[in-house]
């Protein structure tokens, strides 16, 4: 099983949205059973927190619930428990390695190098208050990080 921690400063907007998107993804390739996904918060602001109603509509409105989910703080024991943690980022990356104490393992990763964009940030909504535009970027960090499992033994099943 491939785990991996969705990273974003709160856990109510970005990192719930890569969560739920992905697992979504993964079900609907057969996959679930073979990738174990969740998510956190750099911050301590909202935890207890659900997702933020804005990205919670959007991800309704392609037939994805988040129900359930409560935001939560990352941890240092969260890089050994996750085989990926993803940031949106970089001051989520810079966060990420704060509380990890580095990343010795090359873990720690920006969702849109997986979009084939080195470097690019999914701009936080909280912000720009554009859900949609979070939405694609996410998904299309989510669909090529899938692909790249896809690939992976664990994940194939080899």
């Amino acid at each position: 099983m491939i785990r991996i921690l969705f990273v974003c400063h709160g856990n109510i907007c970005r990192s719930p949205m890569a969560q739920f998107i992905l697992r979504d993804m993964a079900e609907k390739e057969g996959l679930s059973g073979k990738i174990s996904v969740d998510s956190a918060a750099t911050t301590s602001e909202e935890i207890g927190n659900p997702v933020y109603p804005p990205a919670a509509r959007v991800l309704k409105e392609h037939g994805i619930s988040c129900a359930g989910h409560v935001a939560r703080k990352m941890t240092r024991a969260d890089y050994g428990r996750y085989d990926l943690l993803i940031g949106m980022d970089s001051e989520n990356i810079r966060d990420m390695q704060r509380i990890c104490g580095g990343d010795p393992e090359g873990k720690i990763r920006l969702l849109l190098e997986f979009a084939g964009r080195q470097n690019g940030e999914v701009a936080d909504p909280w912000y720009t208050r554009d859900f949609s535009e979070a939405w694609r970027d996410i998904e299309a960090g989510c669909r090529g990080l899938l692909e790249v499992l896809r690939k992976d033994r664990d994940c194939a099943g080899r």
